[in-house]
């Protein structure tokens, strides 16, 4: 029997983080995905072979949970390049989205083969089985479709076959979850803030404290209300609204001023949050400033964005403070304290690492899963020696 290895995966928006095993392995790969109508040609076979996996990942999904079964789809930055790539559109639900699927399906595929001493070889199927950990929306848990997602991911074997990927092409993955936890994303990012990946408590000051955790992703913003160390469901709220329409928007007017076409929403988040050259393409092999343009958009959602703050705080007036995690907070995280300093002083917090900001509900999953998993082997091993003491 196969051993169940973990894996805790965060399909964001922007991008999936995964983390799996005993951490010795961790994927990012950028949420966009493109449907192919056959399979892709490829010069030279031994050329494909020294390029790398991640930037040319070429599958089959197999799986009764999806909508479209059996089709074949560039992935990540492969997608990024072809002019029919899709990203999850807002107002969309992350549980109901194939894409959702094929992004988890693809990572957790890449793991199985990437983390065998020797590689397979053509032709081989690989049968792998997981203990997930993942998490959705707050609006979209607190409406129970954590249970359909979770069932539909427990009950078959989803198959992904690799086609034109370097290293891989010709092998397909059997997965099958062992089983599968689906954590609401604020309390993932409570208990990020609190705890090691040993489960022990490295922030006792915020332990007992009432919090607000904004987490803005690409198409949904979360507000969890943590008091009594749980996320407080009637008081938490689930906004339709998250930073992919600002980053659409910014891409648009890129090209239709300075005739630039970005592959992809990735891009504008590159050249918001890098470290140089912030703010700034290339036009034409000069560089230029597109501040006018990221600054007026993004100002407007940061309005928004405050504005939740505000509601939710006026309902909770004994929080002490909020945290605002995610990748749409890296984006907006300027904006947002600018407001805060001319408007109402709120003290909260944005984790000046944007790295950890972006990994933090990734890394909470594995917490989560891992700690399952010791409470389960522990029950276990006290039925056992119950059973046998009682022969």
């Amino acid at each position: 029997m196969t051993k169940s290895r973990i894996a805790a995966v965060d399909v964001g928006n922007d991008a999936v983080k995964a983390n799996f095993g005993k951490l010795e392995s961790s994927l990012y790969i950028p949420n966009v995905i493109a449907r192919d109508l056959e399979d892709r040609p490829v010069i030279g076979i031994e050329e494909l072979d020294e390029k790398d996996p991640l930037d040319n990942l070429h599958i089959r999904v197999h799986s009764p949970a999806l909508r479209e079964n059996n089709a074949i789809y560039r992935v990540g930055n492969l997608a990024t390049k072809t002019t029919n790539s899709t990203e999850l559109d807002p107002g969309s639900y992350k549980s109901e989205e194939d894409q959702t699927l094929i992004m988890l399906f693809a990572s957790l595929a890449l793991d199985a083969v990437s983390g065998r001493e020797t590689p397979p070889s053509k032709g081989n199927v690989i049968e792998s089985s997981y203990t997930l950990g993942t998490g959705l929306p707050l609006r979209e848990v607190k409406e129970g479709k954590d249970v359909g997602y979770r069932s539909q991911l427990l009950g078959s074997v989803h198959q992904v076959e690799f086609l034109v990927t370097p290293k891989y092409q010709g092998i397909k993955v059997n997965l099958k979850f062992d089983e599968v936890k689906v954590y609401p994303e604020g309390f993932a990012a409570y208990v990020n803030l609190v705890m090691d990946n040993d489960l022990n408590v490295i922030n006792k000051d915020l332990i007992d404290k009432q919090i607000l955790i904004q987490d803005i992703g690409g198409l949904s913003t979360d507000i969890a209300v943590i008091r009594n160390r749980n996320v407080d469901d009637d008081k938490a709220q689930g906004f339709n609204l998250g930073v992919s329409e600002s980053l659409e928007m910014i891409r648009d007017e890129i090209l239709t001023k300075h005739g630039v076409e970005l592959d992809s929403r990735r891009d504008v988040v590159d050249i918001i949050t890098r470290k140089n050259d912030r703010h700034h393409i290339m036009v034409r092999g000069s560089r230029t400033n597109v501040h006018d343009i990221t600054d007026r958009i993004l100002l407007e959602l940061a309005k928004k964005q405050y504005r939740y703050l505000r509601n939710v705080w006026q309902k909770n007036s004994q929080s002490e403070i909020c945290y605002f995690v995610g990748g749409g907070s890296a984006v907006l995280k300027d904006y947002i304290k600018t407001l805060n300093n001319k408007l109402d002083g709120y003290n909260i917090e944005f984790f000046e690492d944007e790295n950890e900001s972006i990994w933090m509900m990734a890394n909470a999953y594995y917490k989560l899963v891992a700690d399952f998993i010791r409470k389960t082997e522990v029950q276990s091993k006290k039925e056992k020696q119950k059973a046998a003491s009682s022969k």
